[in-house]
């Protein structure tokens, strides 16, 4: 199961340390979040302890109406079940029990920046990012026009030098030649370079190049969720490909289905147009065009013309 620190958590949520630091190495697995609520009611029955606990604005003030002791006794029951860390959100002070026993258990009570709700949707992202199955994938990985285009293909067909191309004309890199790719949920999967290679172009025969420092920063993005794979594939006469692109293709990464076109090069094709096109294409498919069957439609209406031309001239 994967598994992440709450240092990391702390770095990527930009998180104060209020009390606990020797804790910051816990690990937590499990990307749901928990609002102690019931809990601070005495009911433990249902305590998800093995989540970060989230204290916003209603948790304190209920926390608050507790007499001294009833605190006391459950806030210690919290620290007790040994949960991966405390966060209070923008409009909450952390009470001093809880620093108390943060220090005592050595469990991390954090101070975020955000307001409750925000918190919790940025924290839930973070960690479902940070603890999904992960694979690595051979290609790159484009953003063009807001579609991102994971070109796939054998080796040697010229994948980074399409993608230089495609960084000249405005587009930006996420990932070469090593694509880490994660599922955030059913149908999303997201790519994003490996640390070592972020940023990082290799041409042949030119070498490594850094896009940011040739082509500036908005040359370059984190990551990028992927829509449309473009598998290059070297031309073989003997192979049918399909020319009306009505057939629409999906590969499968782990439970999602994302669409795929197939492109046959030469050097004759100019191959990071026949890429972008493809992006164009798909994108305007999400916004409810289809060249493909529009002409498939007007080929048959046609047929259907003549057919029925044919048919009354034969009654003649």
């Amino acid at each position: 199961m994967a598994s992440i620190t709450i240092k990391e958590v702390v770095k990527g949520l930009k998180l104060e340390i209020l009390a606990g630091k020797k804790g910051i190495s816990r690990k937590v697995s499990n990307p749901a979040l928990s609002k102690p609520g019931l809990e601070f009611a005495g009911m433990f029955d249902y305590y998800e302890h093995d989540r970060i606990q989230i204290i916003g604005s209603k948790e304190s003030t209920f926390f608050h109406w507790l007499e001294k002791e009833d605190q006391e006794n459950r806030i210690r029951m919290l620290f007790e079940k040994n949960p991966p860390a405390f966060i209070f959100s923008k409009n909450v002070k952390a009470p001093k029990i809880f620093l108390d026993y943060g220090e005592k258990y050595e469990i991390p009570v954090l101070k975020s920046s955000y307001v409750t709700s925000a918190l919790f949707s940025e924290l839930y992202a973070f960690l479902q990012a940070k603890l999904a199955e992960r694979t690595s994938m051979h290609g790159v990985l484009m953003d063009i026009n807001g579609v991102g285009v994971l070109i796939t293909g054998k080796s040697g067909l010229g994948k980074s030098e399409v993608a230089l191309e495609l960084i000249r004309r405005g587009y930006i890199l996420v990932a070469d030649d090593m694509v880490e790719v994660y599922q955030l949920e059913k149908g999303i999967i997201i790519g994003e370079a490996p640390k070592m290679l972020q940023k990082y172009l290799e041409i042949r025969g030119v070498g490594i190049v850094n896009v940011v420092y040739l082509f500036g920063v908005k040359a370059f993005r984190e990551n990028k969720k992927i829509s449309l794979i473009v598998e290059l594939e070297k031309w073989d006469d003997e192979r049918e490909f399909d020319r009306l692109g009505t057939k629409d293709e999906y590969k499968q990464i782990f439970d999602s289905y994302i669409s795929k076109a197939s492109i046959p090069i030469t050097e004759a094709r100019n191959t990071a147009t026949l890429v972008e096109a493809a992006a164009y294409d798909f994108k305007s498919k999400q916004l409810g065009y289809h060249s493909a069957n529009e002409f498939n439609n007007l080929l048959n209406k046609e047929i259907k013309k003549n057919q029925m031309m044919g048919t009354e001239e034969h009654d003649e």
